[in-house]
C-alpha cells in the first residue's frame, strides 16, 4: 500500500480549496439599497421577468405593444432568454460542484495513477463546462440587452 506524501496532500487540498473559493465567487453580490429593485436575482439566477417590468410600480408590462409597452414577440423572447439564462447558470453551478468532486477523487486516489488520471479528466471536463456556461451567460446577457422593448 502506497502512502501519501505531504506534497500530494498539499496539492490536493489546494485544488479543492481553490475550487471552493471559486464557487463562492460565482454568486454575484447585490447592491444594497433602502428600496430594493423590482428585478432582483438570487445567487446569480435572474428573475424570469427581468427587463419586462415598470421600475416605478414593479408591475409586469403588458405585451400589447402600445406606447412604451413591449410587443408580444419581444415579450416572449425576453422570457425565453431569461429562462435559458437560468438553465445556463444552473449548469455553471453543477460544473463547479463537478470540479469539487474531481478534487475529492484526486484526494482519495491513494497514489494510483489511473485513479488520479480519472480525477484530473473529471476536473478538466468540469472546467471546460464552466467556461462554456459562463461564455453562454455573457452571450445571453448581450442579446437581452440588445432587444428593444420600445
Amino acid at each position: 500500500m502506497k502512502t501519501y506524501s505531504i506534497k500530494n496532500w498539499i496539492i490536493s487540498l489546494f485544488i479543492v480549496a481553490s475550487a471552493g473559493g471559486f464557487m463562492m465567487t460565482m454568486a454575484t453580490p447585490q447592491a444594497v439599497n433602502a428600496s430594493p429593485g423590482c428585478s432582483q436575482s438570487f445567487l446569480g439566477f435572474p428573475a424570469w421577468y427581468r427587463k419586462l417590468i415598470d421600475e416605478g410600480t414593479c408591475d409586469i408590462l403588458s405585451p400589447d405593444g402600445i406606447g412604451t409597452h413591449p410587443t408580444l414577440s419581444s415579450f416572449i423572447w425576453h422570457i425565453v432568454f431569461n429562462v435559458v439564462e437560468i438553465a445556463i447558470v444552473a449548469a455553471a453551478y453543477l460544473s463547479g460542484f463537478y470540479f469539487l468532486y474531481g478534487g475529492f477523487l484526486f484526494i482519495i486516489s491513494q497514489g494510483k495513477p489511473d485513479n488520479a488520471a480519472k480525477a484530473r479528466s473529471t476536473m478538466l471536463e468540469a472546467l471546460i463546462g464552466l467556461i462554456i456556461s459562463l461564455a453562454a451567460v455573457t452571450i445571453i446577457n448581450y442579446i437581452i440587452d440588445g432587444l428593444k422593448i420600445l
